[in-house]
């Protein structure tokens, strides 16, 4: 991978600004800004059921993005509903699955709080059993914990394939055996994982898998949720409106199948038809190639950091089975004060707080971090400086 030359795609780069905000949001490709630019400036209509040529083509793109999007990640295209991202997507399922009182959700303790609060909010009003499953002291999962968790009133089992924190990758293929064993349903919060690595939805076993379009190079306000074929017949519409049924009558209707049931009313045309180009400007270079120049970036990060005098990471530090995800505190400093001083001294772009996974923080006594994160237009000068400030900042 030609990273060099890849980042001519991203012009805000050229500024000079280092971008280590990617796990939040990435930055966008030319391809990605023209697709969007090109519905609207050229063919602006709406999708399905037009006739006129402009309609045709809308219709045409939206759901070559559609095939686009399920290709990347090995469904099939009915299997891929636009949604308007991760959490919208998690929603959907935690509010359309016909739970029964005595249900029980198994949930982890690295959860973004986008996998976690449907979940609380669903227990409480359905009268389900929330349960938790424990991490070892580097933040991994602890699967004699998530064993102890499963049960024969398990209903579904919720987690990210990699931590929003930490960076580990979760062994969904395993927890999919152990929830499948147990009669349970599978949903995976794919938002950090499907930009940055090979996913492959059988290979994984989801029921469910969630991601987002603009973590992965795509517009904001779209994403995914895939239904595996098997796990559709357990999932109702939360809400209704046109564009998804096939008959209605004074007091009656009959919905259409999947995905149009879950895209009810005009979708995010222009936000689907830049997550396709994004998907496949993927494609075209290597989700291979993509992980293991992240792989490349995480020793670099993972021994630059280790020598800065006061830092505290959380998470693992063996690059071993984690992401390009780096969150730590330094001495004596707040988290907000360290990612503003990165940016005004070094033009180096960070976030700073919880990230939406407060009990994960509270777990190991970090109160917020400052977390930066990789993506493949990333170099390893750019680690380097990010050390180098670090360094200064702990001096100061």
């Amino acid at each position: 991978m030609d990273v060099a030359k890849l980042r001519e795609d991203f012009p805000v780069l050229s500024s000079g600004v280092i971008y280590l905000d990617s796990a939040a949001t990435s930055l966008k490709p030319r391809a990605v800004v023209d697709a969007v630019r090109r519905y609207y400036e050229e063919y602006t209509e709406n999708v399905h059921r037009g006739m006129g040529r402009m309609a045709q083509r809308a219709t045409d793109e939206y759901e070559g993005a559609r095939e686009a999007l399920a290709s990347f990640i090995g469904a099939k295209p009915h299997e891929v509903a636009f949604t308007s991202g991760t959490t919208a997507s998690i929603n959907i399922v935690a509010e359309g699955i016909a739970w029964e009182a005595g249900d029980e959700i198994v949930v982890t303790r690295m959860e973004h709080h986008s996998n976690l609060l449907p979940w609380i909010r669903a227990s409480k009003i359905h009268g389900l059993r929330l349960r938790f499953v424990e991490l070892d002291d580097e933040g991994r999962l602890d699967m004699r914990s998530l064993e102890a968790s499963l049960g024969p009133r398990t209903r579904l089992v919720a987690l990210t394939h990699s931590s929003n924190v930490t960076g580990v990758v979760n062994d969904v293929e395993a927890v999919a055996k152990l929830a499948h064993d147990h009669g349970a349903l599978l949903l995976v919060d794919g938002a950090q994982s499907v930009p940055h690595m090979p996913v492959d939805v059988r290979r994984l076993g989801a029921d469910f898998l969630a991601f987002s379009g603009h973590k992965m190079l795509g517009p904001t306000g779209i994403g995914v949720l895939y239904v595996s074929e098997a796990a559709q017949d357990s999932l109702q519409p939360p809400w209704l409106g046109g564009g998804m049924v096939e008959e209605v009558t004074g007091d009656y209707y009959r919905l259409l199948g999947f995905p149009q049931r879950l895209e009810p009313g005009t979708p995010n045309i222009a936000g689907a038809l830049g997550l396709g180009a994004a998907a496949r400007y993927l494609s075209g270079i290597g989700m291979e190639g993509v992980l293991e120049h992240e792989l490349e970036l995480v020793r670099v990060a993972l021994d630059e950091l280790r020598g800065i005098e006061g830092l505290s990471l959380l998470g693992p530090w063996s690059p071993r089975g984690r992401l390009g995800i780096f969150s730590f505190s330094l001495r004596g400093r707040h988290p907000d004060e360290v990612a503003a001083l990165l940016s005004e001294m070094s033009g180096i772009e960070v976030r700073s707080g919880y990230h939406c996974a407060q009990p994960l923080h509270m777990r190991y006594g970090f109160r917020g971090t400052v977390r930066a994160s990789t993506y493949l237009y990333n170099t390893v000068d750019e680690i380097r400086a990010l050390a180098d400030s670090l360094r200064r900042i702990s001096r100061m």
